[in-house]
């Protein structure tokens, strides 16, 4: 046995020797055909690469496959960064957006305050909605302003379109508004351009009805409600809303004030207008007061 393995290393050795010349022969012979700068042999090399390279596209195929896996993963590792990214900045916006909204409305509002329309002889102080004490019963807001800023108790007050109740109430440094859709308000009021005189009667609703119209058959839907000015409640000429109707027939108020985002009241100063308690004389043309005069005085 043990010169069997020794004949069988014998031929073993001589054999790697052959095959390791013949692969240097090889390794050679392809060297210089690819280093050998002739038109024949150009397109020898061409031919050759023709013939043989696609029929190791199967060799190549996992090869191929490892580096595009390669490539697969590290733009998934790209996408995963960028995503988060963009998450992150989402989250921004989206604050930045809030953010925005709130200075949009709250600028809107503050516009609205500056551009409504009332008699240039009314002065006014805006105060901010402190509270919202509304329920089923009672419906006021709370504000900032009271008797050290001059209010007094009655006074209109509006957002920056329409009326939205009266001052009921005042402190030292803050007071109530009760609104328009408190059941407990009446407000006198004149329908535009008929010129009918009603009164808005709160329900506690966003829209009060309106009773003791003069001549409903003149009032249509859209026409616009205004304060009268009758009993000296309010000023006359604020705006309240516009007519609607309900489903029974029955004539409502669309108001105008914006009654779900109460931020800013402007609360108007009206110290009413001046009252004629006393009769006065009769004032007669000079000539007849002289002749009495006159008169008088022969008689005396």
């Amino acid at each position: 046995m043990a010169r069997d393995r020794t004949q069988g290393e014998d031929y073993v050795a001589p054999l790697k020797r052959l095959f390791a010349g013949i692969l240097v022969v090889c390794l050679l012979g392809i060297f210089l055909l690819w280093r050998i700068d002739s038109p024949r042999v150009e397109q020898f090399r061409a031919n050759l690469v023709d013939r043989f390279v696609p029929s190791f596209e199967w060799a190549m195929a996992p090869v191929t496959g490892t580096i595009n896996l390669f490539r697969d993963f590290q733009s998934y590792q790209r996408v995963v960064e960028q995503n988060k990214e963009l998450r992150r900045e989402l989250q921004q916006m989206k604050a930045w957006k809030e953010a925005a909204l709130q200075l949009e409305q709250e600028n809107a509002r503050l516009l609205d305050l500056n551009n409504v329309r009332l008699d240039p002889r009314l002065t006014y102080i805006t105060g901010v909605v402190l509270a919202d004490s509304g329920s089923p019963f009672r419906q006021s807001v709370l504000l900032n302003i009271g008797a050290r800023d001059g209010v007094v108790d009655g006074w209109a007050a509006m957002d920056g379109i329409g009326l939205v109740g009266r001052i009921s109430g005042v402190g030292e440094s803050t007071s109530r508004t009760i609104l328009l859709t408190d059941a407990s308000s009446r407000i006198p009021a004149t329908i535009q351009p008929s010129g009918q005189n009603a009164l808005i009667v709160g329900d506690n609703t966003l829209a009060p009805h309106i009773d003791f119209v003069e001549n409903a058959d003149q009032v249509r839907p859209g026409d616009r409600v205004v304060t009268s000015g009758d009993g000296g409640v309010f000023p006359a000429g604020l705006l309240i809303g516009r007519i609607a109707s309900d489903p029974g027939g029955r004539l409502r108020v669309r108001l105008a004030a914006d009654y779900e985002r109460l931020e800013f009241l402007r609360v108007l100063r009206d110290y009413g207008k001046e009252q004629i308690e006393q009769p006065g004389e009769l004032i007669a043309p000079e000539g007849l007061v002289q002749s009495d005069l006159s008169s008088e005085g022969s008689d005396g």
